[in-house]
């Protein structure tokens, strides 16, 4: 029975999934596309002070650890032999910044995070000097907003506008993106500095740190990333696919800590025996893909063809968009960067790219802020319930507002209130915010490529959602199509890792990928119902902007002039008194 099961099977390829909340691994029938097992391990993010993001390295690296012995252990309660697993493909939270010591292979630090969404302006709050830090041996996460100041900094070395860095990385100047978070590194943390100093250091994000340590670690690890992490670092030219040596002087980084760059799909190295994995589970299988969590999703959506898109729904929305071997820069706020590299011999692909800042996270602080549901599942109940938002609007711009308006100073607001409104409207006001956030990317994106998408091919957690998805498709006005497996992060990394030379066992060409089962969710309301709503919902957004003036008012302040009023009327008071008393004669 076991031997006809694995005859049956084939070859079979393994993914790590590593994300903001959770790490993953997953294992794939290469001939079919099945996921025949998988395990998931929940992940800490630390918060040490306001606008800052941090995770611990080394419970990344344990989690992926984990996960791989937990799933091996499950393949063999199904009978399936992991001798199957042929290839590893590694798919990562992208611009999260990791130093650690070649030496001894400890960070040197806490992973550091990008914040939610990049833009030129980003809504952020200035770290002030002279803070202490953290301790060591952690990383901070793509959310993090503490190099505004080093953003700032930067920004006024640029002449004009930020065309230097854009013209070569397709990038904004952003706290988004590595290279400002390995700069406020090398600027505040000694042991970081002292590294560097004595040629200890390596840079990467968390794929590099991962690689690195899978191959051996200190014991002959790879330092490597591939095209579409590097290409979110602001180091890298997207034209000449390098290291730009007119970057990392701008950036003052040090080149010789920087990983090498290769292709998302050929072999980097092979797993090693590590102590955390029981008797060296999968040692000797080789680590052959990698690509950034977006770019994983967009190759396991087959968005191979020029002008094919997918959004992911997680935290945040990414909306990506395939421009084939074309680099499209945006005139509405996207940004442009690689889509893939599939083979060191392969072209690159390149992909115009929009978030939303709050998507998820909007859920999550129903759930955690406002209690009105008990579980993130519960506001499709809720929804359903009423079926319409009853000219109730949400904009969830906590920290301002993202792609296409770059407003810091909006915050988020809840309007057209009435006595009827219900906690069932403003759930239904919630799933319609992350559609009309969507939508306003979508049409950028369509005004950059001149061509409006068809459909839209979508992934990840929320959408589960069938009222979110339905929303969708009527406020897009165009049908929403998702994949009946939903893991296309963790596919996408699978089919380059057994897709590389040297491993084979994965086709890319368009006869042999497998025909993926979709759910379509196509248009029920009019066109016109659907550009009422949206212009309202515009007209909602721009009730959420100028509530911050100033950055010191959110920032603690306690200085009473914070407040250009108060102050005025404190002072003329002030003044109004002398006066009297002069008048009056009083001494």
């Amino acid at each position: 029975m076991a031997a006809a099961k694995k005859a049956v099977l084939g070859p079979l390829v393994g993914a790590v999934d590593q994300g903001t909340s959770s790490t993953r691994f997953l294992v794939f029938n290469s001939k079919t596309a099945e996921l025949l097992s998988h395990h998931q391990v929940e992940i800490k993010q630390e918060f040490p002070r306001e606008g800052w993001v941090e995770q611990d390295p080394k419970e990344i690296l344990q989690s992926v650890y984990e996960c791989i012995e937990k799933t091996c252990e499950k393949l063999g309660q199904l009978n399936i032999d992991i001798s199957n697993i042929k290839a590893i493909g590694v798919s990562n939270q992208r611009e999260t910044t990791v130093v650690w010591d070649k030496l001894t292979g400890e960070p040197l630090y806490n992973a550091v995070a990008a914040p939610v969404s990049p833009g030129p302006s980003d809504p952020v709050a200035v770290v002030p000097s002279g803070s202490s830090v953290p301790a060591a041996g952690a990383s901070s996460v793509w959310l993090d907003l503490r190099t505004q100041s080093t953003v700032e900094n930067l920004s006024k070395r640029i002449p004009g506008n930020n065309n230097f860095v854009k013209s070569k990385t397709g990038l904004p100047l952003s706290t988004y993106f590595s290279a400002v978070k390995l700069r406020w590194l090398l600027d505040n943390v000694r042991k970081v500095q002292k590294a560097v100093e004595e040629d200890r250091a390596l840079f990467g994000t968390i794929d590099s740190w991962l690689i690195w340590s899978l191959t051996g670690g200190a014991n002959g690890g790879v330092h490597c990333t591939d095209v579409t992490n590097a290409s979110r670092t602001m180091l890298f030219n997207i034209h000449s696919l390098e290291w730009d040596k007119e970057l990392c002087e701008f950036f003052e980084i040090p080149m010789k800590v920087l990983p090498n760059v290769r292709s998302s799909s050929e072999i980097y190295g092979l797993m090693k025996i590590s102590h955390s994995l029981k008797a060296g589970a999968l040692e000797g299988v080789p680590i052959s893909g990698c690509l950034g969590d977006q770019s994983a999703a967009l190759v396991g959506q087959m968005c191979f063809q020029d002008g094919q898109a997918k959004n992911t729904y997680g935290t945040g929305c990414f909306l990506l968009c395939n421009t084939g071997r074309k680099c499209v820069f945006s005139e509405h706020g996207l940004l442009t960067t690689v889509a893939y590299k599939l083979g060191r011999d392969k072209p690159v692909y390149y992909a115009l790219e929009g978030s939303v800042a709050i998507a998820g996270a909007v859920i999550r602080w129903l759930r955690d802020n406002l209690g009105i549901i008990k579980s993130s599942e519960e506001i499709e109940k809720l929804a359903k319930e009423v079926g319409t938002s009853y000219g109730c609007y949400f904009v969830p711009a906590f920290s301002g507002l993202y792609a296409p308006y770059w407003e810091p100073s909006a915050r988020g607001i809840i309007c057209g209130l009435t006595q009827f409104t219900n906690k069932c409207h403003i759930a239904f006001a919630a799933l319609e915010a992350v559609c009309f956030q969507t939508r306003e990317i979508l049409d950028a994106m369509n005004r950059d490529c001149g061509i409006p998408l068809s459909h839209l091919q979508v992934d990840g957690g929320m959408t589960n959602n069938k009222i979110l998805m339905q929303l969708q498709a009527d406020i897009l006005y165009i049908p929403v199509v998702k994949p009946s497996m939903p893991e296309t992060t963790a596919l996408g990394a699978a089919m380059a890792a057994g897709a590389a030379e040297g491993v084979g066992v994965w086709s890319l060409e368009p006869e042999d990928l497998s025909a993926v089962t979709m759910e379509r969710f196509e248009p029920q309301i009019n066109a016109e119902e659907s550009e009422i709503r949206y212009s309202t919902w515009k007209k909602a957004v721009m009730k959420s902007v100028g509530w911050v003036t100033t950055q010191s008012s959110e920032s603690g302040d306690p200085s009473i002039f914070c407040s250009l009023p108060l102050g005025f009327f404190i002072v003329s008071s002030m003044v109004m008194l002398i006066g009297a008393r002069y008048i009056s004669g009083i001494p």
